[in-house]
């Protein structure tokens, strides 16, 4: 199972980002940018990417997620800003960006370091919160397709909830299928089992992962 934690965006913001990437997607067309859109159903912020994954680790991985998720109560966050990864004059990624007050920084923060405990590999890049708009397959020059949407700022979405996704390959692009939820704050057990730790299948850390760490400086 191809894995990772994430948090979807609230439907009124998927609904403001979608109509978003239809003024661009006309802009794209009209530039000959071959940009790839994704469906607005997977809008979401990724806060820890697992990659390959036995089925058999799930439980071990929910564990870890209860908790990282213990000392967090429910939030906020905006998103705000287009942009792309590398950067507009040489992207693979469109993405619109995460006004994050240290929320969802943290959350990513403490699944990244009980996750570790697992076997699965510490983070060495800071954390970039952002929801994947599109992606080219080739990198291009976004910059003049993004330009007047560029400051641009949406709803918020709130934050209950962190969700395990799979994700599955599908002709029609990357379906998410949700694994789990867990709630963010309330008391939480400890888990009194303890699980052995994972070795983990390697996967592409390459742009274009579910990844919402920043791979890309500069």
């Amino acid at each position: 199972m191809r894995l990772f934690v994430g948090i979807p965006v609230a439907p009124a913001v998927a609904g403001e980002l979608a109509a978003t990437c239809e003024s661009l997607a006309r802009r794209a067309t009209s530039q000959q940018v071959p940009l790839r859109w994704l469906a607005p159903a997977t809008y979401h912020v990724t806060l820890k990417y697992l990659g390959w994954t036995r089925p058999e680790v799930v439980p071990a991985v929910h564990e870890a997620i209860v908790r990282a998720t213990a000392g967090h109560q429910p939030f906020r966050f905006r998103a705000a800003r287009l942009g792309a990864f590398a950067r507009p004059a040489k992207a693979t990624v469109v993405w619109a960006g995460v006004d994050d007050p240290g929320a969802l920084g943290a959350l990513a923060e403490a699944l990244d370091r009980e996750l570790s405990a697992l076997g699965f590999p510490r983070e060495q890049r800071s954390f970039h919160p952002h929801v994947t708009l599109g992606r080219l397959r080739e990198p291009a020059d976004v910059g003049g397709v993004l330009l007047p949407f560029s400051e641009q700022v949406f709803s918020e979405t709130r934050v209950e909830f962190a969700t395990l996704f799979e994700s599955l390959t599908k002709p029609t692009g990357s379906e998410y299928r949700v694994v789990l939820r867990e709630a963010l704050g309330g008391p939480k057990k400890r888990p009194d089992r303890q699980s052995d730790p994972v070795e983990p299948t390697p996967f592409d850390a390459s742009a274009g992962t579910e990844d919402g760490w920043d791979r890309h400086q500069g």
